[in-house]
């Protein structure tokens, strides 16, 4: 790319917009030149405005710390400065809605970490190795919003990138019921040790809205197009999910016991893992994992502490397959849950719009 395409980010200070910072930095197609947050932020340097709150374990970007907040209301004067934005603002479900929509309305592609709108029926949610197809939904979208080049795209809930995309591997199968149990950590609330010392030691059964986030939206990325909307996938499998925060800052990981319809064999299984790829892998883009899936043999993995980090956060870890008295097979997945299941999902979503020609300088 010749020249970078200017970024901004929505709602910059928290910690999901923090993360989009520590991976835009020195991104070879994407240059982050507005930080923007809400009024109280506003007017202060990136630096003054979150103070000791920076929860990345990489340095704050000096390229970053001197930009001045912009208030995210202001939807015309942020959207002046920008080719695109960002978005993991912290509102009410109406209000990102709302907020989103104004900028898209502004001819400002929104890519958002934010769950508001992933049911808007023209709105596409995608994990670029899954369901890249979607992008096509945004056409319609256009259409609604009267815009020539502003639409939304969202990624979806970071608790599926740990079996979502395995499953997705082995849908020539027929998965046809899917019980998983996910231990989340506490970084998907926005938090840290520092923040939240109960969780030391602790685990809680229970993160609002998780279970049926978990259960329908894999139903959503496996849809088709029709009649200009998304509809979800109405032959996929019944998946039934519990959802347990634990005391790890970063990874999700998932145990998960599946039926297919078609019973494979456990080499045909890791078989597809292993060559399981997409248009990110073929286009080569800048955060495309390599290997997306990977298998582990030793029984004690994957683990958070050797496995969350694996492809720079983007590819998934699985482990421990093996046939069930109950259920045809069970086995293990592990996700960076702000990586690639907030905001490195996002960024790779942005890079496959800009090289399918979405996202365009203005």
């Amino acid at each position: 790319m010749e020249k970078k395409l200017k970024v901004g980010i929505l709602g910059a200070t928290g910690m999901v917009g923090q993360r989009f910072i520590a991976l835009l930095e020195n991104h070879p197609w994407y240059e982050v030149v507005v930080v923007a947050a809400s009024p109280r932020s506003a007017g202060k340097t990136y630096e003054e405005a979150v103070g000791g709150r920076w929860k990345m374990t990489t340095p704050m970007p000096e390229a970053v710390k001197n930009l001045v907040v912009m208030n995210v209301n202001e939807v015309e004067e942020v959207s002046s400065k920008v080719d695109f934005v960002f978005s993991a603002v912290d509102m009410t479900k109406d209000e990102i809605k709302a907020i989103e929509d104004a900028y898209a309305k502004a001819e400002t592609p929104v890519v958002s970490n934010n769950s508001a709108h992933r049911w808007t029926p023209d709105v596409p949610m995608v994990v670029p190795e899954i369901n890249p197809e979607h992008f096509e939904v945004i056409k319609y979208q256009k259409e609604r919003l009267g815009t020539t080049r502003g639409f939304v795209a969202v990624k979806p809930n970071c608790s599926i990138q740990s079996y979502a995309p395995a499953l997705t591997a082995l849908k020539e199968f027929g998965p046809k019921l899917v019980v998983a149990t996910t231990y989340q950590a506490i970084s998907g609330a926005g938090k840290t040790f520092k923040d939240w010392p109960e969780m030391e030691g602790n685990i809680i059964p229970f993160i609002g809205g998780e279970e049926e986030k978990s259960e329908q939206e894999p139903l959503r990325l496996w849809g088709k197009i029709e009649d200009g909307v998304i509809k979800k996938c109405e032959d996929g499998p019944v998946i039934t999910c519990q959802c347990v925060r634990v005391p790890v800052l970063n990874g999700h990981t998932a145990a998960v016991f599946v039926n297919f319809e078609k019973k494979p064999t456990k080499e045909e299984i890791l078989d597809r893992w292993a060559n399981f790829k997409g248009l990110p892998q073929e286009l080569n883009l800048p955060s495309a994992p390599k290997q997306f899936i990977q298998y582990l043999e030793e029984d004690n993995r994957p683990q958070v502490a050797l496995d969350v980090d694996y492809e720079n956060g983007m590819g998934v870890s699985m482990g421990r397959l093996r046939e069930d008295s109950v259920f045809d097979y069970k086995f293990i997945g592990l996700s960076h849950n702000t990586v690639r299941g907030a905001a490195g999902g996002a960024v790779l979503c942005a890079e496959l719009l800009t090289a399918q020609g979405y996202i365009t300088a203005k």
